[in-house]
């Protein structure tokens, strides 16, 4: 199959794209489950009765997960390499490309949803793939999303690693790819930062989602492309304001767990890795 055939065909097509969609639908479907069991397990518990049916809930969470660390994944895979090579290389308008990575960290999702859907319609350039309303084309928008989060944060801690620490690499006879990872290794509390942060940002996010994904669900009920974001919305305009503070406690609970482990990560980082 030559490339241009290749990159005609649907994303899932392509092997590393089915063995990992395969492997993250594992993950996420565990993580989805043990979620749903602990939320009706603690509102059994304290005597809340719903009227949902919690496959409903169960697919929000997958598809929500789903989308977030599969962008993150590969936005990750992404912004590392590009906060290596800016933060190691002095070129001419590096200036520039800093601040458009910092100016992204802030861009509007809406704007992004809008670029994306474009891509990805029957007059775009990503036509072809039959993309529109899909999981795929919301991975995509949290991708874009996503990665100035990621490369801003990680490029900030590459570039604060000690001149001292590069040298004295150097000067032991490392190479560039040993000095890279030395660096690392220094930056590592940072850069685990940036993938937090970038995961904080997509699985928080609406507009770009409900612009590119459609916020579907099934006639049973089970969800296509609807996040918990976008179901919150959706769940709240038609008054079912019980199953939105479901929702909404989930990803609060989501949200806190990220930004708890980002705390833990920046004292870890001022203290030196000391209690």
């Amino acid at each position: 199959m030559d490339l241009a055939t290749i990159a005609l065909e649907p994303l899932h097509y392509l092997p590393f794209i089915e063995v990992f969609s395969e492997i993250m639908d594992l993950i996420v479907a565990l993580i989805s489950g043990i979620i749903t069991s602990f939320v009706a397990t603690v509102l059994g518990l304290i005597g809340i009765e719903v009227d949902f049916g919690w496959n409903y809930i169960t697919s929000i969470i997958y598809v929500s997960l789903y989308v977030s660390l599969t962008a993150v994944f590969f936005s990750t895979l992404f912004s590392i390499p590009v906060a290596m090579v800016v933060g190691f290389t002095d070129f001419p308008g590096k200036q520039l490309v800093v601040s458009v990575i910092n100016t992204g960290m802030g861009f509007p999702s809406v704007v992004v949803g809008l670029v994306v859907l474009f891509a990805v319609s029957k007059q775009g350039p990503l036509g072809t793939l039959d993309l529109m309303f899909t999981k795929e084309a919301m991975i995509m928008s949290q991708f874009v999303l996503a990665t100035p989060v990621i490369t801003g944060v990680a490029l900030s801690s590459v570039m604060g690693v000690r001149e001292g620490v590069r040298d004295a690499a150097y000067a032991m006879g490392g190479t560039k790819i040993d000095v890279s990872l030395v660096t690392i290794k220094e930056a590592r509390a940072g850069i685990v930062t940036a993938v937090l942060a970038g995961l904080g940002r997509a699985i928080s996010e609406v507009g770009s989602v409900l612009i590119v994904g459609g916020n579907i669900a099934g006639y049973d009920g089970t969800s296509i492309t609807r996040t918990l974001t976008t179901a919150i919305q959706l769940e709240a305009r038609q008054g079912r304001f019980e199953t939105a503070m479901v929702l909404g406690g989930i990803l609060v609970a989501l949200v806190l767990l990220i930004n708890g482990i980002l705390i833990r990560l920046g004292y870890s980082r001022v203290s030196g890795g000391k209690d």
